[in-house]
């Protein structure tokens, strides 16, 4: 057997497509998938944190903003090779949690009949006419940096824009990325962090090319920085007429995180403990 020793980051946008389900899903997360995730990748994850989104702040629908969690692992091994698909136990993926998250039509159809899923199969879900699961696998470090090296805490609390992109055109989109939204965002005053790196493919087959991270200090100096990127050149591939110029929840799909994990699981979490 040949396992791939692999340090590599990830990171996991879900959604809570109505308020009628964010309590599910955190019930789901805290009872059931977190004491399941580390039963299974104890031995060779080192981070695993959940994020909670920021709400969305105006204008933040069109860049496919999703409402509930960044999921970030930190992985020693490459979990997805063969060698790696053998486990004691199956996570428990109610059908229902695709449902809550998007990633199936919100339709109202009785869901209770269907078997568990294991959670590959809930990572592949999404496509078509819903919008995709987003896992991208990424350096364990940042490869660019673009602006802000230097930052610490004593710089004040950090307002994180963090997204994914699918080009319609990888190299004429890559092309824009460098010419065009670098600059950009480079020189404008609200933007105090920005940061990236290419997605791998070859993990989960994710279909994103890049994961983009900016910071500021607040959702009003976020929407003037993007209200100010109407003006970058439309490029040909555009997929709509307004900056970014790509489809919202298929090409573009991000969050607005705070800057500290609300919880660091492998060293947090004791268990679904209840308040009376």
């Amino acid at each position: 057997m040949a396992f791939e020793y692999r340090p590599m980051r990830s990171v996991i946008f879900v959604d809570c497509v109505r308020e009628e389900y964010r309590h599910r899903l955190l019930h789901w997360l805290y009872a059931m998938h977190v004491p399941d995730s580390i039963s299974k990748f104890g031995p060779y994850v080192t981070k695993y944190a959940f994020y909670n989104a920021l709400p969305v702040p105006p204008g933040g629908e069109r860049f496919g903003t999703r409402r509930m969690q960044m999921t970030e692992h930190y992985w020693l091994m490459n979990e997805m090779t063969p060698e790696m698909s053998v486990n004691a136990f199956t996570e428990r993926m109610p059908v229902e949690v695709l449902r809550w998250q998007g990633m199936i039509p919100d339709d109202g159809v009785d869901l209770s009949h269907e078997a568990n899923m294991d959670g590959d199969t809930h990572r592949a879900s999404g496509g078509g006419d819903m919008p995709p699961f987003v896992f991208a696998h990424v350096p364990v470090n940042w490869e660019e940096d673009f602006k802000g090296a230097g930052r610490t805490l004593d710089d004040g609390p950090n307002y994180r824009w963090q997204f994914v992109v699918e080009w319609p055109d990888e190299a004429a989109g890559e092309k824009w990325f460098r010419e065009q939204l670098v600059p950009f965002f480079k020189d404008r005053p609200e933007v105090n962090r920005f940061v990236t790196s290419k997605i791998y493919h070859d993990v989960v087959g994710c279909r994103f090319h890049r994961l983009v991270e900016l910071w500021f200090d607040g959702p009003e100096e976020w929407k003037t920085a993007v209200d100010a990127a109407d003006a970058l050149p439309k490029p040909a591939w555009a997929q709509t007429e307004r900056f970014p110029y790509l489809k919202p929840n298929f090409n573009i799909v991000g969050m607005f995180l705070p800057d500290m994990a609300a919880s660091d699981n492998l060293t947090q979490y004791r268990g679904y403990i209840t308040m009376r």
